[in-house]
């Protein structure tokens, strides 16, 4: 049965098929806003706020192509990372192996969010030790993945954004009838474009790691897929009709991604402020167990002790959005991954069904054995951040491959659309390129 559908053309119609860029809102503020983006804004003071916003900015773009290739090919984006031009190694592109090897470390950074997820539990509910809850809350997150599919991501995804956006906009708004008040000097001085040499390895995976990241510019291809968009569309028949309901659909996902980028931007710059203006000041940057506790003062300054509770709940919620998007999202990735490498079966429903299934256990399971490993949440976070950052340069190699070689002309953009292509790529490009001769 066709699901072919004409696209909305109102923008009070196009809100209706929104959903895609609520789980990426989810999954980008639990790592890099809670715990990248304020350690760094703790280390740095105000200087590097120019760096957060333009990570928030510069990736937008290279997300539009992506949601474009899901509309326009109907494929997964691994599959069609197979079918790029070069290097084959194996059954696998050469993109797929690199993809794999920067996994050790996401592996790392996602068991970090369990860690802090584990602690916020420890501090509400203090007689359950911090690995019983880190068990706990991947057995919870493996059967809400393992069970649902489309639906109760979105849905949950959404009601956590309002939560947390809620918490941390009434605390950022509070902090200016404290002593910790922003003033403008102090706002001016992060909009410098300084990079203090000492922080470039913290920056770089703040910069990778906040707004939209490598990995959910990927993931963005499959929830576009399961929220309907690319079968709405149809095969592409060569038609004008076709192309029509292409574009039409192009403009539901870019409403879709360019609300979810004001969202997390939002948020994101509420934390580094916040960081910066409370924990810098006061020379508490949070590591180890202490990580939360640390971080709760951004809380308890601006609002008074009572607030902790507020600030507990909101944690939670940033931090298992990101623990729940990344089980269905990772579940998804490896398993069409695998799937192109040889290992594993994703080609009907029905073996994607059993594959995310069985990676939705298998993955939370990892992530929470290297918690109970390292226990180490922020210095695991950061090391997913750098890798995140070398995977953005992939990101954008592909995006490049998708926009002069794959997409069909009848989808060709404008001159305005391509100019924010690439600044957005250049802007990457030099950021991404500087932290590595800087590292090196």
């Amino acid at each position: 049965m066709s699901k072919i559908l004409t696209p909305p053309t109102t923008f009070t119609g196009r809100l209706r098929y929104l959903g895609p860029g609520f789980i990426l809102s989810a999954a980008i503020v639990g790592s890099g806003e809670l715990i990248a983006t304020t350690a760094l804004g703790a280390k740095a003071g105000f200087v590097m706020f120019w760096l957060i916003i333009l990570s928030c900015l510069a990736k937008v773009a290279l997300q539009l192509e992506f949601g474009k290739n899901a509309i326009y090919s109907g494929t997964f984006i691994m599959h069609n990372f197979n079918n790029l031009p070069g290097l084959r190694l194996g059954k696998a592109h050469w993109s797929i192996w690199l993809w794999l090897s920067l996994q050790g470390l996401k592996l790392l950074q996602v068991g970090g969010i369990v860690g802090g997820v584990a602690i916020v539990l420890n501090m509400a509910f203090p007689f359950i030790p911090v690995n019983f809850w880190a068990i706990i809350s991947v057995l919870i997150t493996s059967f809400w993945v393992y069970k649902g599919n489309y639906g109760p991501v979105e849905k949950g995804s959404l009601v956590m954004i309002i939560l947390f956006t809620a918490v941390i906009l009434i605390s950022v708004i509070s902090l200016q009838w404290t002593p910790y008040a922003i003033n403008w000097p102090q706002f001016e001085s992060g909009l410098q474009f300084s990079l203090p040499t000492a922080l470039v390895a913290t920056a770089f995976g703040a910069f990778g790691i906040t707004g939209v990241g490598g990995d959910e510019i990927m993931y963005y291809n499959y929830w576009c897929i399961e929220k309907g968009y690319a079968a709405y569309t149809g095969p592409n028949d060569g038609s004008r009709e076709w192309s029509d309901r292409a574009k039409g659909w192009f403009r539901v996902m870019y409403l879709d991604a360019v609300l979810s980028m004001v969202v997390y931007t939002i948020v994101t710059a509420a934390f580094y402020l916040l960081g910066a203006a409370v924990l810098h000041t006061g020379g508490a940057v949070p590591e180890g167990y202490q990580m939360i506790e640390t971080l709760s003062r951004i809380f308890t300054e601006t609002l008074g002790p009572w607030a902790k509770n507020i600030f507990l709940v909101g944690a939670f919620f940033v931090l298992y959005s990101t623990l729940f998007t990344a089980a269905a999202s990772w579940a998804r990735v490896w398993g069409d991954a695998f799937g192109q490498i040889g290992w594993m079966k994703f080609g009907s429903q029905q073996e994607q069904k059993r594959s995310i299934g069985i990676l939705s256990w298998v993955l939370p399971i990892v992530w929470c054995l290297l918690f109970l490993f390292f226990q180490a949440p922020v210095r695991m976070v950061i090391l997913g951040g750098i890798a995140t950052s070398v995977l953005l340069l992939l990101v954008v190699y592909v995006s490049l491959v998708f926009r002069y070689r794959n997409l069909p002309a009848a989808l060709k953009p404008s001159a305005l659309y391509d100019m924010f292509f690439w600044i957005s790529v250049l802007s990457i490009l030099f950021v991404s390129g500087y932290g590595i001769v800087q590292i090196i």
